[in-house]
């Protein structure tokens, strides 16, 4: 079986981190979303891969070549402005075959564990298409939503206007017949029109998804993500080309990948990751949840905690990074500290798209872009956010209310 995963829309939502790269390209855990997705599909055997690239697309293309490095074979489609998912599928449309089934991803969730084995566990048992649905956070709204007659889909409203609708939604796992490409155009592009179509003949079965699943659409949707695939690490991985000074402190499962110091006094507690040529200084603390991406360099006695470092970045000595995402490049300097949390104890809003959104977490941090710099002795408010290539003095405050 083949796989079309997508990955062209804008994510307009995910600011900073997607002004300079596709959703698809944001990093938890140590790996990217569409690492994982490629990993998982190889692991049961889905190797034919053709990706919808759009915004960015150097980002996907550069990563994975051609796939070897990772056991599938890649091609791409280009969607040169944003136009839909139904657009974006149906430029895929020549590299399917008359009469075949196809696995259509959505390349921006996160799950805790591989959707596909029960996708495709699902469509041989009842032998038509199928959709993996799930029952998510709220607000519901954010996500198409399912009604179920037993494991029957009954009706799919794809872009609900208000909340407290079905109770499953979508999870962004389909297996398909080729004959989508032509009902998408029957219908216009209309994707309510096309599974409303789907629901009514041949009929469409949900293979119901009881794990963890996130649709990663804001900054701190990341966070919650890389917190859920840790969630899942039971042990310990050193790799033996690591060089781990005495008077280290590992507890729990704790990551760390080749090439990388751990200076002497550090502590870190897992769940953690910590990348490729990683430098770790003395005495650094590195609390669960802190996830460095490769060649981030963390100064003396710095303080991590929940935190995601896309890589490439450095922390200044005696700086606090907390409940924050760093994208790649990002120089902060010396003492500089990242509130977590506002002083009335209120949740923290964050600015997207330039309005003011509700995160509902008390405790949040700072969201800095790619290539930012920011001066010693700085402090960023809670819900701070730093655009990519921004540059902030020494000795400022930033944000807050």
């Amino acid at each position: 079986m083949k796989a079309l995963i997508l990955t062209g829309g804008a994510g307009r939502n995910l600011t900073p981190f997607s002004t300079t790269r596709p959703k698809a390209m944001t990093v938890v855990a140590g790996g990217s979303l569409m690492r994982r997705v490629l990993n998982d599909l190889r692991e049961v055997g889905v190797t034919d891969i053709t990706v919808v690239v759009g915004q960015h697309r150097e980002k996907v293309t550069a990563a994975f070549k051609d796939g070897e490095d990772l056991g599938v074979h890649l091609t791409y489609v280009e969607q040169e402005r944003p136009g839909g998912i139904a657009d974006a599928i149906l430029r895929a449309r020549s590299r399917f075959n008359p009469g075949e089934y196809f696995m259509l991803v959505y390349g921006d969730v996160v799950t805790s564990a591989n959707p596909f084995h029960q996708a495709l566990q699902s469509f041989n048992a009842f032998k038509g298409p199928t959709a993996c649905v799930c029952l998510p956070g709220p607000p519901t709204a954010r996500y198409g939503n399912v009604y179920l007659d037993g494991t029957r889909i009954t009706r799919i409203v794809e872009k609900p206007t208000t909340a407290g609708l079905g109770n499953y939604v979508l999870a962004g796992v389909f297996v398909l017949p080729v004959d989508l490409f032509t009902l998408v155009e029957k219908c216009g592009g209309d994707m309510e029109q096309v599974f409303g179509q789907l629901v009514r003949e041949p009929g469409l079965s949900a293979s119901i998804w009881e794990e963890g699943w996130i649709d990663v659409e804001y900054p701190w949707d990341i966070l919650a993500a890389n917190r859920m695939v840790m969630d899942t690490w039971e042990e310990a991985k050193i790799s033996r080309h690591a060089i781990i000074e005495g008077n280290v402190t590992f507890t729990g499962p704790v990551h760390v990948e080749r090439g990388s110091v751990i200076k002497a006094g550090a502590v870190l507690a897992g769940p953690c990751y910590i990348g490729r040529n990683c430098y770790v200084g003395n005495n650094v603390l590195v609390r669960s949840y802190t996830s460095l991406g490769a060649a981030s360099l963390i100064g003396y006695g710095v303080e991590l905690k929940n935190c995601v470092l896309f890589g490439n970045s450095r922390v200044g000595r005696l700086s606090f990074v907390g409940d924050s995402v760093i994208g790649e490049n990002v120089d902060i300097g010396s003492g500089t500290m990242t509130i977590n949390e506002n002083m009335d104890r209120t949740s923290v809003d964050v600015a997207v798209r330039g309005e003011p959104i509700d995160s509902g977490l008390a405790k949040l941090g700072a969201f800095i872009g790619d290539d930012v710099k920011v001066g010693a002795g700085n402090t960023l408010a809670a819900g701070t956010v730093l655009p990519p290539g921004a540059s902030v003095p020494h000795h400022a405050t930033v944000g807050g209310r």
